[in-house]
């Protein structure tokens, strides 16, 4: 693909992303997404079969972006304390970005039942997520932090869970001030559970 091609996709999904945030999932039209990303609806065509081939393609390369950063963000610590710090700043982000991602993708959980191809992405992100818990967790039990006998992949899933949940919790209560306050309790409950060991036990 050329740059110019990649370019003007990235461009197209980016104004996907606000278009389904401010707009929803279902009342999106390929038109709302031409004029959210400043190009013909002719444009949005060619480089995508249908509306459905766009949000495929969106919630693909959202989760692998969300995905790489967290990765990148986890190896520049040494520490499983470290890099399980690294992974809540990394995953709370922003309270723009977390707004905006959280939005569109509750709108699109909503579609996974009926659409295979959601749920292979939506499959896959979650391994990757649970990829990064078991590193940080096979970490933390070869520093003696974490219990040996923790069940990895139940700490792994924990992990991802209340992550998600706290920034799930934090877009319901409209009160963008408190992100940095779920962030911090996300963070504590994480270390005491996983010092603790009272939820992963085998």
């Amino acid at each position: 693909m050329s740059k110019l091609k990649e370019k003007r996709r990235n461009q197209i999904l980016i104004a996907s992303l606000q278009a389904i945030a401010e707009k929803g999932f279902h009342s999106l039209t390929l038109q709302d997404i031409a004029d959210y990303a400043g190009v013909s609806k002719g444009v949005t065509n060619y480089h995508f079969k249908n509306k459905e081939d766009v949000l495929r393609h969106l919630l693909e390369w959202v989760t692998d972006k969300i995905y790489e950063n967290e990765y990148n963000a986890i190896q520049q610590e040494h520490t499983a304390i470290g890099k399980l710090t690294a992974y809540v700043e990394a995953a709370f982000s922003t309270p723009a970005e977390n707004k905006r991602f959280f939005r569109v993708y509750i709108d699109f959980l909503g579609q996974v039942r009926h659409n295979s191809n959601f749920k292979e992405i939506n499959d896959k992100f979650y391994d990757n997520c649970w990829s990064i818990g078991r590193e940080i967790v096979s970490l933390g039990q070869e520093e003696g932090i974490f219990p040996s006998n923790m069940d990895i992949e139940k700490a792994s899933i924990s992990i991802r869970s209340l992550i998600d949940g706290c920034l799930i919790q934090w877009l319901m209560r409209e009160q963008e001030d408190l992100h940095d306050y779920y962030k911090t309790i996300c963070l504590e409950t994480l270390i005491a559970s996983l010092t603790n060991n009272n939820v992963v036990n085998q």
